[in-house]
């Protein structure tokens, strides 16, 4: 039971965890860039060959950044009722959809499953759980400061065309920081709720419906919270002198060097094996 109430223990992204390693001393530019394009070749590769390569370099991101591999697993298990529910619809009800090929292992009515769907179900988990390991290293091994300006610096083009470049990416690196902040206030609520008598963490860690239901009266005082986290961080940059809108300066200006050069074309060659190599399976 006391696992339930370990929130923060098991939310890895907007957090940050200094090492010193290679990866958090790279430009914040490149590695947003180079981050995104290993998304977008894991989300592009459907072999599983193909994703077992990926998974095991995600493995190796935690190594290099000196990360710990505990802290990537703790963010993947809120997601594992997820992965489950996503798996179980996909292995029932996707066998209709995903060609005529493939060999029949069970059909009752709507209820089809084939080796196809059973191919999507592996490579679809298989994707989700890398992307949250690559998601994970970037937030671990980048403060809040340097997602800030390495957005800002990627988005930058777009300012000449009266894009809010500066708002956007505070806008998004706020709530990437507040992840943590709200997991933190769920967590005092289910404590002070559980010392009143509420019950939390007796059922099931399967049984989504009685976990949905006993946290479902948190998500008004959480709401709440948000409001009063929002006004205060509002009056925090007026006190400090944000104004909207205005041109600011920056205190660090990025520049890459040729580390950071090389080690952004390593992942765009990875991200290129895994999207184009003919994995035979």
């Amino acid at each position: 039971m006391a696992g339930d109430f370990e929130l923060t223990r098991n939310i890895t992204i907007g957090q940050y965890l200094p090492t010193g390693s290679v990866i958090h001393r790279m430009d914040p530019r490149l590695k947003l860039l180079a981050a995104a394009l290993w998304i977008l070749s894991i989300s592009l590769c459907h072999t599983y060959l193909g994703n077992v390569a990926g998974l095991c370099v995600c493995l190796a991101l935690f190594a290099l950044a000196r990360i710990p591999l505990s802290y990537g697993l703790s963010g993947l298990k809120p997601a594992i009722p997820f992965i489950l529910i996503l798996a179980i619809l996909q292995l029932l009800f996707y066998g209709n959809g995903y060609g005529p090929s493939g060999q029949v292992y069970f059909h009752w009515g709507i209820l089809r499953i084939t080796s196809a769907s059973v191919r999507v179900v592996v490579v679809s988990t298989l994707r989700f759980v890398e992307i949250i390991f690559a998601v994970s290293v970037l937030t671990l091994s980048t403060s809040i400061t340097e997602l800030t300006h390495g957005v800002e610096g990627l988005l930058r083009p777009l300012g000449r065309m009266k894009v809010p470049v500066h708002a956007f990416a505070l806008i998004v690196t706020i709530a990437v920081r507040f992840v943590p902040t709200f997991a933190m206030e769920m967590e005092k609520m289910m404590k002070a709720q559980a010392s009143r008598g509420a019950e939390f963490g007796t059922g099931s860690w399967w049984n989504i419906a009685r976990r949905t239901r006993d946290v479902f009266p948190l998500i008004i005082p959480l709401f709440n919270t948000a409001l009063v986290r929002a006004e205060e961080l509002a009056l925090a940059m007026e006190a400090r002198g944000y104004v909207p809108g205005q041109a600011r300066t920056a205190y660090r200006r990025y520049r890459a060097g040729g580390r950071d050069i090389v080690m952004f074309l390593a992942g765009m060659a990875l991200s290129a094996a895994l999207v184009f190599a003919p994995f035979p399976f």
